[in-house]
Parts: C-alpha cells; structure tokens; sequence
C-alpha cells in the first residue's frame, strides 16, 4: 500500500505543492518526497478554497510514477449538512474516484455530524484532529490516522509535508522536482 500526504504552503501570489509518500499507515519515515513550485494561483475565495488549492494538489501528484492507494490532505473531504463538498472530495473525484481520499482538519467545521466526520485523539494531545473520507470507511479512515507514526497530535508524515510545502528543512528524505 502507497500512502501520499499531501499540503500547499502559499506565499505572495505563489505556492509550493508537496508529497510525502509511505509504504503504511505506521511509516516513521518517508520513502519520497516531492515537491513542485507553482508560480501563480487562484486568490482566495471564501467557500471555494478548492480553486486554489486543487490544481496545487494535483500539480504534485502528476511527478508520482503511479497514483497511491490513499491521499491524506489537510483539511475536510466533506462539509456539513447538506453534505456539500470539501477539498477532498474534489480531490477524490479529479483523481476519477480511483483513489481513497482521507481529509485530517484541525479544527472543527460548524454543523458537522458523526456520519460525515470522526473526531480522534492522537499522542497526549486533548485537542482533536477531524477525520473525513471518500472512497474508503470513515472508520477504516479514523483508525489509519490513529495509527500513522509520530507521539503527537499530527502525524509525523503530515508534519513533513507542511514542512516541506513550507520550504521548511527537516524532511529527511530527497526531495525530487
């Protein structure tokens, strides 16, 4: 199994793409890294974050020699009721529904109910992460995250891909353009 975990870290009217790929669910490290540069994207728009961020996204994914049975991204799959859609399911459905999309948020996304979102404690942390999925059971998705490596609250190959769409060191694995 082939995991990507996926972030975009934006500065001006730029953005840096990156992707973190792991064998598992319990990976501590990276079998790759990549990243892509993109030099202009969409402004930010409320409520249609995925303008932005999609093509970023996607941009990434297409240096992957083959697509990974799951994508993690930061953020939701699945917005509240009516059940409209998220980062993730748009992602899900540009990937022609052929891969797993699982969304970790951060922070909770008013109105969510328990059939679209699973609320997890990882490490010590008191403070949940927000599990949303397409493709896949949210509970398979839930326990996935609980199990990715790291002691805390987000999980270490997440970490990495903020890191790196950050242009931040510390992703100890080569990063491929």
């Amino acid at each position: 199994m082939t995991i990507a975990c996926v972030d975009v870290g934006y500065e001006g009217t730029g953005a840096r793409a990156a992707c973190v790929l792991a064998a598992s669910w319990e990976s501590e490290s990276p079998s790759s890294t990549y990243v892509r540069d993109i030099d202009a994207v969409e402004p930010y728009e409320p409520g249609q974050f995925f303008r932005r961020e999609l093509p970023c996204l996607l941009s990434v994914l297409r240096l992957l020699t083959s697509l990974p049975e799951i994508v993690v991204i930061d953020g939701y799959v699945w917005l509240p009721s009516p059940r409209r859609l998220g980062l993730g399911a748009y992602l899900y459905e540009a990937l022609g529904r052929r891969v797993s999309v699982v969304g970790i948020a951060k922070k909770a996304f008013g109105g969510q109910s328990s059939d679209t979102v699973t609320r997890i404690l990882r490490g010590n942390s008191r403070r949940p992460l927000f599990v949303t999925a397409a493709g896949m059971e949210l509970s398979a998705a839930a326990q996935g995250v609980r199990r990715m490596a790291g002691e805390h609250r987000i999980p270490e190959m997440m970490r990495i891909a903020d890191h790196l769409s950050r242009g931040r060191a510390g992703n100890r694995a080569p990063v491929k353009r």
